[in-house]
């Protein structure tokens, strides 16, 4: 399986989470002193805040969100995504770009960094 699709998967995780108004299964994607930085928020940083902050995102989740790898990498232990998001006309649309740590030697990956840009105007 290639990097893009290891970390597609992961991201697709993240959207069904999203998508079900579940915060706690948004926030278990990432490591627990992970970075989530964002034009919609203040910083949230460790899991905690980002299970906090994905409790207000996902009050008003919709179907529509969508989460899509443009391009990916990975060395060693660490992997990145650039990847377009989009959530309707609500919150809108733009890029995250990500760092990701492997947890154990051949094992799953986690975010560990997490920059959300907005591309609509105004955010």
């Amino acid at each position: 399986m290639s990097i893009r699709d290891e970390l597609q998967g992961l991201w697709d995780i993240y959207v069904e989470a999203y998508r079900a108004g579940d915060a706690a299964g948004c926030a278990a994607v990432f490591t627990s002193d992970a970075e989530l930085h964002s034009p919609y928020a203040p910083p949230a940083r460790g899991r905690a805040a980002i299970e906090a902050l994905h409790g207000v995102w996902t009050q008003h989740a919709t179907p529509d969100k969508t989460l899509a790898i443009i391009e990916a990498g990975a060395s060693g232990h660490l992997a990145w995504s650039l990847a377009a998001y989009s959530e309707g006309e609500a919150t809108g649309n733009g890029t995250s770009l990500s760092v990701f740590e492997r947890q154990t030697a051949g094992g799953g990956w986690l975010i560990r960094m997490c920059s959300l840009n907005s591309t609509d105007p105004g955010q």
